[in-house]
């Protein structure tokens, strides 16, 4: 079984109920992933419908290329690169934009990527391979402090400080040990220090997921593309991203809320409410994922879908 047959899409049904507003719109999908919502969109889309989709993942490309519509089109980019990409294709406004964030399953399934603790590989965790620097080589690098913040920060790991120093010093062994290239043994090394396991999770959790999310500058690239997508929407256009662990969401949730609410009103200065613009965003709302699709696909109990929508030109 290929890994496109695989990959369950988390909040399929809902996210594209969600986003297609009109089925004559042009969508943008900043993560094809291996293609779940894309294709549900074009399902939906008219004739005169067009869809846009991202993806860094040369294999999440390979599989975009199979789809044979001429209204469908893939850009092998970051959706960071949103804003430059629709205007180099003449795309003014878009009547949606649906970000499924995180690694898909096929990534973390794959040993080779790196992006796992459970099974033996190269420590990669590249979204895209081909461009950039890989775990392994930042990791041979990176100081105690660099190393602290990462996982303090990124992984909120209450251990970062004691991982940091124990990286820092199987670094001083490169000579005799060879260089620090594979997962199971940053599994290791962490295991040695948090001896805790939280709610079941292997101790590597954290440190895994903020290394990750560190080399594919993953929360700064959300905050690009939440603006470009504000900046790109229609009136009457929405906003859909599902995320799956809380420092995602809380961007989500704070970006979503900063642009829903009116600005706040000095009363010292002579300015009346009616005098403010009015906020260019209203919540939708928040949907989590069934109990039956969390039993059918258990990475689903993390997802949180944020809905907004465009409401002021």
């Amino acid at each position: 079984m290929g890994n496109e047959l695989q990959h369950r899409t988390v909040l399929l049904d809902e996210a594209v109920d969600a986003l297609v507003t009109r089925t004559d719109g042009i969508y943008i999908d900043g993560t094809f992933g291996r293609g779940g919502h894309s294709r549900a969109v074009l399902a939906k889309l008219a004739d005169a419908g067009r869809l846009i989709a991202f993806d860094k993942d040369p294999l999440a490309i390979a599989t975009a290329q199979q789809i044979q519509d001429s209204r469908f089109s893939i850009v092998h980019d970051s959706f960071a690169a949103l804003r430059d990409a629709a205007s180099e294709r003449g795309v003014a406004r878009v009547s949606g934009v649906l970000l499924d964030l995180g690694v898909s399953s096929p990534q973390v399934d794959d040993p080779g990527r790196g992006f796992s603790f459970r099974a033996e590989g190269p420590l990669d965790m590249r979204m895209d391979p081909t461009r950039g620097e890989s775990a392994a080589e930042w990791l041979a690098r990176a100081t105690v402090q660099e190393l602290t913040e990462v996982i303090r920060d990124y992984g909120e790991e209450r251990f970062a400080f004691q991982i940091a120093k124990a990286l820092v010093a199987r670094r001083a062994e490169s000579d005799r040990l060879g260089p620090l290239v594979s997962t199971s043994e940053l599994a290791e090394i962490v295991g040695h220090v948090v001896k805790t396991r939280e709610k079941g999770k292997d101790p590597a959790t954290r440190t895994f997921q903020a290394i990750r999310i560190h080399i594919n500058q993953e929360l700064a690239e959300l905050q690009v593309v939440l603006e470009a997508a504000l900046a790109l929407l229609e009136q009457g256009g929405r906003l859909v991203v599902i995320s799956f662990h809380s420092l995602e969401d809380r961007i989500v949730k704070r970006f979503m809320q900063a642009h829903a609410s009116a600005p706040a009103i000095d009363r010292r200065l002579p300015i009346r409410a009616v005098d403010l613009p009015s906020p260019p965003m209203r919540i939708v709302g928040r949907v989590f994922a069934s109990e039956g699709e969390v039993a059918a696909n258990p990475r689903a109990r993390s997802a949180v879908m944020r809905v907004a929508e465009r409401i002021a030109p």
